[in-house]
């Protein structure tokens, strides 16, 4: 896909599909709507009086060509200019994009920009509907034997201000691409993406940019760090964990990283504590957290920020076997803490820790963990945000806002001394689980014990990385909101 700004033009439009923007109500039409459309020859009154079309929010009407049009132009609705801002318009666009995913249109002029809104500016309109466009058009088919074919348009965004809305162009679409990557890891199947499998995607994306190096840290390797706590959720497993290193480095070497952690469980049955058999084919999405530290790292080689990120994967499968781990058993961490594993399926704060610990050698700025870590913050928060704790309220801060303005949506969630009493142990140092009562909570605290060196948060994406039923499939969330955490950062 290409997404170019134009300077905008009410002359007669001669090819492809033309896409305006029209209000609920039609007094209050943008003055270029009604230039294009008259210029087109079309009555929107006779329209709007017929009912056809009343410019309600995600509206999508399509008219066919006239004699004074080639292409046809569509109609798209933003609802009562009164109250137009950015979540409404996030929405109308997204409603445009799958009206069109099909089209054989290789050519789009959208002019959406004349839309006033509360709250955003030409940079976010841009960088919202490029980001919404590269979404749209994925789909899987990797492991299909039929592969279906898009067309690859060309996307003309008319603008007054076509230097702020081709950089929100070139921001949005870097985005949407970093989403598609982590939805296509998240997508794979177990037998495909393991983890010597996202070893191997992180080597090919460093070899597509100079910006960017990868370092594989093997099982020996990791067992001469002391990493006994990452490595007894692999214990079970023929497939060996693999802990994956990827430097961008995009300012000076003197300045301090920021680091992100993802969880890159390639497969969760549990272990020993072993899963229910419904729905477990999903437990392929437990490496989302994996996949959106892909995704965020594609996406600065393609912005290249000045800024420098560090990105560490621990990636392992979780099996239950003769060897595996058993509930009970007490390992020892990097840190040299030992834990108390009371359930094997509390797998993913047996991974993090050990690289938590890990990315203190990096003397980092700020460190993000990224992980599908409970069932409880599902239950908590659902589907449309990510669990937010921090041991740094103004890192809290920071994440919550690129949230808000990335449409990337987080919560603050508590992180009280209160709960890590739930956590002890009489038989070693913390166990790894604290009970039914605030189960993403205690998680949380859990990771709190080894991030007492750097400034630290933790998204819980459980209820946010992928989709169930019939629309099954990763989301490539919190992409957006890393990129626009890791963009205002930069130089």
């Amino acid at each position: 896909m290409k997404f170019s700004a134009k300077k905008a033009s009410t002359q007669k439009h001669t090819g492809g599909c033309l896409v305006v923007a029209a209000t609920s109500d039609q007094k209050a039409l943008p003055t270029s709507t009604q230039a294009v459309l008259k210029s087109a020859g079309i009555d929107i009154a006779h329209i709007y009086n017929n009912g056809d079309f009343t410019g309600k929010t995600g509206q999508v009407l399509a008219i066919p060509a006239t004699s004074k049009q080639s292409g046809k132009i569509i109609l798209l609705g933003v609802g009562e200019s009164k109250k137009a801002d950015l979540t409404s318009f996030r929405k109308s666009v997204k409603a445009l994009a799958n009206s069109l995913k099909k089209s054989t249109d290789k050519v789009i002029t959208l002019w959406i920009d004349a839309v006033k809104l509360s709250d955003g500016t030409s940079e976010q309109k841009a960088r919202i509907t490029a980001e919404t466009f590269e979404h749209s058009r994925y789909q899987f088919d990797t492991t299909k034997s039929k592969k279906q074919k898009l067309v690859n348009a060309t996307f003309n965004y008319v603008t007054t201000e076509t230097k702020a809305a081709g950089k929100g162009l070139a921001v949005g679409q870097a985005t949407g691409e970093g989403m598609n990557v982590a939805r296509e890891l998240g997508n794979l199947p177990g037998n495909v993406c393991t983890p010597k499998y996202l070893s191997k995607q992180a080597k090919k994306l460093a070899s597509s940019s100079k910006a960017l190096s990868t370092q594989i840290l093997s099982e020996k390797q990791m067992k001469a760090l002391g990493m006994g706590s990452l490595l007894s959720v692999s214990a079970g497993s023929v497939e060996e964990a693999q802990l994956i290193v990827m430097q961008y480095n995009g300012a000076a070497k003197s300045t301090k990283p920021h680091v992100l952690v993802g969880k890159g469980i390639t497969f969760d049955t549990g272990g020993i504590s072993l899963k229910p058999g419904s729905a477990m084919d999903e437990m392929k999405f437990d490496m989302c957290g994996a996949a959106s530290v892909f995704g965020t790292m594609h996406t600065l080689t393609k912005l290249l920020p000045k800024i420098n990120v560090v990105a560490i994967v621990a990636a392992a499968e979780n099996m239950p076997s003769g060897i595996a781990t058993k509930p009970g058993d007490v390992v020892t961490s990097m840190a040299g803490k030992t834990i108390e594993v009371l359930n094997t399926d509390a797998e993913g704060r047996l991974v993090l820790c050990d690289a938590l610990t890990y990315a203190e050698r990096f003397k980092p700025k700020s460190v993000v963990d990224i992980a599908t870590l409970t069932g409880a913050c599902v239950v908590a928060l659902g589907s449309h945000a990510t669990g937010l704790f921090s041991n740094d309220d103004e890192l809290a801060a920071t994440l919550l806002e690129a949230g808000q303005a990335s449409g990337d949506k987080a919560w603050h969630m508590p992180l009280w001394d209160e709960y890590q009493k739930q956590l002890d142990s009489n038989f070693a140092d913390i166990a790894n689980i604290g009970g039914r009562e605030a189960g993403s909570v205690t998680a949380a605290c859990f990771l709190s014990r080894f991030t007492e060196k750097y400034k630290w948060a933790h998204l819980d994406i459980a209820g946010t990385a992928w989709l169930h039923g019939g629309a099954k499939g990763a989301t490539g969330r919190p992409v957006p909101l890393l990129t626009e955490y890791l963009l205002n950062h930069s130089a």
